[in-house]
């Protein structure tokens, strides 16, 4: 039998969201073998406590998994905080973890993969994040590659990478800039992820995740990617804490099995990261971004 890694879900006050995430998982046939931790974030205020505590109760009825544990916070942490302390926390446990979070619907064979990727990259140093959602539906990519870029819809990684994770901003930017990196860390200047980091660092985001992105890309270390989508991101109707509407980032679920091989030569496949230039190039142009605000504006969605 598979030794599953555990899955860390981080909910907060989205409840029929968080039904939709636990109930995919359950279609997944690996659940019963994984243990589930869920991370329930406090309120903000009195206007979000009637939702967190709809959450709260849903959570307490879950079944279906080897074991479920509940970590309810007496205050409100924030998605980043709470991201960190749960995945430093599990990961030192357990060596691996998978983790997701309450806006992710996942494909049948989502545990599946995660679980063979991590078995099979365990030991190599060179591979620090494995990301199962496919958000470009470009089908010239290969069912499985590897990147200079972490995703954070449904992720997974081990010890030995998390370990490079630097919370610190201020300091990846000043190396990011003074290895005259911050171009390529932006696909060619076609997406602000470095404006993205000066913006946590002014503490106009509280991301995380373009902190963990920069970590391991200051490392050269590598995710390994899906170009067929294991995990579908729902969160773009206006109820996320970081993530507006338009559609931009849709993706189709893959419904059958997705075979893990160990690529080699461990390196990053450079026609897979054309690809992602040229989806942000698309996407990320004035007119692009022009198009959807009007588009948005029209539905009366004036979200981000």
């Amino acid at each position: 039998m598979m030794n599953c890694a555990p899955i860390l879900l981080f909910v907060y006050n989205r409840p029929e969201h968080t039904q939709r995430c636990i109930e995919s998982l359950k279609r997944n046939s690996l659940a019963t073998d994984s243990t589930l931790y869920i991370y329930a974030d406090g309120a903000k205020n009195d206007i979000q406590q009637a939702a967190v505590n709809e959450v709260r109760s849903y959570i307490h009825t879950i079944r279906g998994f080897k074991e479920t544990i509940i970590i309810e916070r007496d205050e409100n942490w924030g998605l980043a905080r709470n991201i960190i302390d749960g995945v430093t926390t599990q990961v030192n446990q357990y060596g691996r973890v998978i983790v997701l979070e309450d806006d992710l619907v996942v494909a049948p064979y989502f545990l599946q993969f995660m679980n063979d990727a991590l078995e099979t990259y365990q030991d190599e140093p060179k591979v620090g994040h494995i990301q199962a959602c496919d958000f470009t539906q470009d089908p010239s990519l290969p069912d499985t590659f590897l990147i200079k870029w972490t995703g954070s819809w449904g992720w997974a990684t081990w010890d030995r990478a998390w370990k490079h994770f630097n919370p610190n901003g201020k300091e990846l930017l000043q190396e990011l800039e003074q290895r005259k990196l911050t171009r390529t860390f932006d696909f060619n200047g076609k997406y602000g992820f470095t404006r993205m980091l000066r913006r946590q660092i002014k503490g106009k985001n509280n991301s995380w995740a373009i902190r963990w992105n920069a970590s391991l890309f200051l490392k050269d270390i590598l995710s390994l990617n899906v170009g067929r989508s294991l995990v579908q991101n729902e969160g773009f109707d206006g109820s996320g804490t970081n993530c507006g509407g338009g559609g931009l980032y849709a993706s189709h679920l893959h419904l059958a099995p997705l075979p893990v091989e160990k690529i080699s030569p461990v390196q990053e496949n450079l026609i897979a990261r054309q690809t992602f230039v040229r989806y942000y190039g698309r996407t990320n142009s004035f007119w692009a971004k022009a198009i959807r605000r009007i588009k948005r504006t029209l539905k009366g969605d004036f979200g981000a």
